[in-house]
């Protein structure tokens, strides 16, 4: 073999890979203590990218569908303002318009529950005089409990032991809870000052990566990375619009058919579902127990009946409206929807479920254009024999003659 310069090169990189490896598993605490050091610095800038991302999809329907005409210079300058707070303006009003609807169903049900408390309590006090009626049995354990002495000089020793001893725990405690809302607090508006900088100048830092991007990188990497950049832009925006326009849509429908029924709460359930129908598969379900329990509260067969509805609305959705909305705009199989809500779940809990979905969408299409592009270079998608696929045993079948190990067949846009 033959060393050149590009050989040369080759291994050197491999070499300095493996020894920054090395390195990295050998010095793991250290490495580690670094990135949640740089994250805790740079975390208000990703927050802010977040928010600037979220707020760029009202943002651009606003410049595309509401002011697509507005073209020459001074519209140009006013155009991207005037957006941005019609966008800031679209997210408040729904937060608000959540807040009115939520908030007096939510106390006006608290009463209620504070109403119904004491009827409670007197229903389960008939009950425990009845049982002991039927069973002196408890009755007697209740008096071997009565019996019981408490050491009360040892309950005040201990009182006094926490006092002097956890009174130090209590302060530090309250100190790194009052410093951590005010960090969140700072870091929050930074994030948002943020966001309004990268929103305002987003063609501007769209050029300047590319330029960053094509003198750093070789010009097939460079197309690679941008091609991977606008997958999973398409991807996370729609499947954030999806998302939103499904939940808007059940909770539209419960709304209608609690109405039409004549269930209670049937505006507070209907955005409860609606907002928790933002979380993939099971956020639904989570609004369903609550529609259940408040429902429960006021009429237990009503309750009953709203699972019904609930079962029948939800194979609506998930039959006809979320492969529509959601399962077109993202693109990916539902059960690896399902492994992408697990995973990011167990790892981010309910970000991470809106998170790994469109990621896994991204990673889903890179591989499958990866595998049909493979097939195409090899001349095609190995097949079995049809004398071995139609066999039950799992054998091949003897024809009198060798059957290949391979046959092929130029299916190559399989998805």
């Amino acid at each position: 073999m033959e060393f050149n310069k590009e050989n040369l090169r080759q291994i050197r990189r491999l070499l300095l890979f493996a020894a920054v490896l090395v390195l990295v598993i050998m010095y793991s605490n250290q490495v580690f203590f670094g990135i949640q050091f740089v994250y805790g610095i740079v975390k208000p800038f990703l927050y802010g990218g977040v928010i600037a991302f979220a707020l760029n999809i009202p943002l651009k329907a606003y410049e595309e569908k509401l002011f697509k005409r507005w073209k020459g210079k001074s519209a140009a300058r006013l155009k991207r303002p005037l957006c941005m707070v019609l966008s800031l303006l679209s997210v408040i009003l729904v937060i608000v318009l959540v807040a009115v609807t939520v908030i007096p169903q939510v106390t006006e049900t608290v009463k209620e529950l504070g109403r119904e408390i004491p009827a409670f309590t007197e229903d389960v006090i008939r009950e425990l005089n009845r049982l002991t009626e039927d069973y002196p049995e408890l009755t007697e354990q209740v008096k071997k409990l009565e019996q019981i002495e408490i050491n009360w000089d040892s309950v005040l020793e201990n009182v006094i032991n926490f006092l002097q001893n956890g009174a130090g725990d209590v302060i530090s405690s309250t100190v790194s809870v009052a410093s951590g809302i005010i960090s969140g607090t700072v870091n929050s508006i930074i994030a948002f000052i943020f966001s309004l900088y990268i929103l305002s100048q987003k063609e501007r830092l769209a050029n300047q990566g590319r330029r960053v991007i094509s003198a750093f990188l070789p010009q097939k990497a460079a197309l690679k990375v941008l091609e991977i950049c606008a997958l999973l832009y398409k991807n996370f925006s729609s499947f954030i619009t999806g998302q939103c326009l499904e939940a808007v849509i059940l909770g539209t429908m419960f709304f209608i058919a609690m109405t039409i029924f004549r269930m209670p709460y049937a505006l507070l359930v209907g955005v409860l579902i609606a907002f928790t129908a933002l979380i993939p598969i099971v956020g639904a379900f989570i609004g369903c127990v609550v529609g259940t329990f408040l429902l429960l509260i006021d009429n237990p067969v009503q309750a009953i009946w709203f699972i019904v509805l609930f079962l029948v609305l939800q194979q609506v959705e998930g039959n006809l409206i979320y492969p529509k909305v959601v399962g077109n705009s993202v693109g990916l199989p539902s059960i690896w929807v399902l492994a992408a809500v697990s995973l990011g779940g167990s790892l981010f809990g309910v970000a991470g479920m809106l998170f790994f979905i469109p990621l896994m969408s991204s990673c889903y299409a890179l591989f499958r254009d990866s595998v049909n592009a493979r097939n195409a270079r090899h001349g095609g998608i190995v097949e079995l024999p049809a004398a071995m696929e139609n066999t039950s045993g799992g054998e091949a079948k003897d024809t009198g003659k060798k059957v290949g190990s391979k046959q092929i067949k130029g299916r190559n846009n399989d998805r």
